[in-house]
């Protein structure tokens, strides 16, 4: 049995400032694109928008390898696993990935003209989609897919530090390669959406060789390429048996994104430009109890492969009520802030006055998904996937998506009904989420 020093001493607070920051600067990096573009075109701002919603889906894909490597990885390190399984399990999260992100590939090079010919857009902001789609989550998927991996492996050792260094690092060479694609500096032609499609799969190319570096440095981190071919089955079948119901409940929700998308896609160009820039603005806003909810996963899986159960269940309501707090005082201040930020983006009278009323609502879909984030984070770290998942799904579409229909497009509240039936799955799903927790049935799942 290898000694690794005890990763459940780690202080929160260690572990969530730089996983808070590295998402910080992971939104500022689309983020970035969405502010940059709305200078060039409105279309353009829909356009990679409507996209990103694909983008995101393709990394849940990831997250399915990704999070089942990381629980699988914390409740080993927490149990004193021995080095070799430890990098069984990340070997085998690496060949899962490498196989997926080239079939991807293949599926987005081939897929995106049939794809976006199902939604009733302007030929603008279809031309600008494809071209976006295809460089940053075709192209470049292999590298996105990699860095995610690896990004994972490290914070389930405990070096958040290093996953924020390498965010910083790759939201540099995004924002400057916006500028350089969209406003013509030092002679440069203009090119527009595929410029800023390029920097950010060039940003994440940066950040898969970057995390490369990190890994080979800390001597403690498991994943080598000798012996490779030689993983056992049963390293896989763990990942996968963790990580599909693990990820379910992201690509449910992911995929109900889609779908919402597509039915305010028929309140015209103005209403997704207003869902695209809340949506923008309120990430950062849930970037603190995101951040806390993947620390929480991680510590509830040192706790939990250290068989201290107890430890855990007592902490997880401390860790929620800062998720909370955090989320409210957040999405109350940028209300107040809410002229100056959204006059960042749009000029548009019609499109403020939506993201206006968006952001009010907004404060009833934080206080859900902060408990959401924070439970359904420890419910998986414990190794509790098949309830939060079965639930969510039923959820997020019983709920959610049906909500917004009726209350969005057959009562006509438009916008506004979709937010309040996004809010009221959030929190119908973080109230159960919670209940769980205390009921503590999910201390019979523990993978060691």
């Amino acid at each position: 049995m290898v000694q690794i020093k005890n990763r459940g001493a780690l202080s929160m607070l260690k572990l969530t400032f730089p996983i808070a920051m590295e998402l910080f600067f992971r939104i500022l990096v689309s983020s970035a694109d969405t502010f940059m573009l709305s200078s060039y075109s409105n279309a353009a701002v829909a356009a990679v928008g409507l996209v990103s919603q694909y983008v995101f889906f393709l990394n849940l894909i990831f997250a399915v390898i990704g999070t089942g490597c990381s629980i699988v990885l914390a409740q080993y390190i927490g149990a004193g696993k021995s080095k070799e399984e430890l990098n069984h399990i990340a070997q085998a999260s690496a060949i899962m990935v490498s196989i997926i992100s080239l079939v991807l590939t293949f599926a987005v090079i081939f897929g995106t003209r049939p794809l976006l010919n199902c939604y009733e857009l302007e030929d603008s902001v279809r031309e600008y989609a494809w071209q976006y789609f295809i460089i940053y989550g075709g192209i470049c998927c292999f590298f996105n897919a990699f860095s995610l991996l690896q990004g994972a492996i490290l914070r389930s050792y405990g070096y958040t530090n290093e996953a924020m260094i390498v965010s910083l690092v790759a939201n540099f060479i995004n924002v400057v390669g916006n500028a350089l694609s969209l406003y013509g500096w030092f002679g440069l032609p203009v090119f527009g959406v595929k410029g800023v499609a390029w920097a950010s799969g060039i940003s994440m190319i940066a950040s898969c060789i970057l995390f490369n570096f990190f890994i080979r440095r800390r001597k403690d981190v498991e994943l080598h390429i000798h012996g490779i071919t030689k993983v056992p089955l049963q390293s896989y079948k763990l990942v996968l048996s963790v990580g599909v119901p693990t990820a379910g409940e992201s690509l449910s929700y992911n995929v109900s994104q889609i779908v919402i998308m597509a039915m305010v896609s028929t309140l015209g160009t103005n209403a997704i430009s207003a869902e695209v820039y809340t949506m923008t603005i309120v990430r950062f806003v849930f970037s603190v109890a995101s951040a806390v909810g993947q620390a929480t996963q991680i510590k509830t899986g040192y706790y939990v492969g250290a068989r201290q159960s107890d430890v855990a269940y007592k902490k997880v309501f401390k860790y929620q009520l800062i998720a909370t707090v955090c989320s409210m005082v957040m999405i109350v201040v940028v209300n107040i802030a809410k002229n100056p930020v959204i006059r960042m983006f749009t000029d548009i009278e019609e499109v403020y006055s939506m993201v206006t009323t968006l952001l009010i609502l907004s404060v009833y879909i934080e206080f859900g998904r902060s408990l959401n984030l924070i439970y359904v984070g420890a419910l998986k770290g414990a190794g509790d996937v098949k309830f939060p998942v079965l639930y969510g799904i039923i959820s997020m579409w019983g709920i959610m998506v049906f909500g917004s229909y009726i209350l969005g497009l057959k009562m006509g509240l438009g916008l506004a009904g979709f937010w309040i039936g996004i809010g009221t799955d959030e929190t119908t799903r973080g109230i159960v989420m919670l209940l769980r927790w205390k009921s503590k049935r999910w201390q019979k799942y523990a993978l060691v």
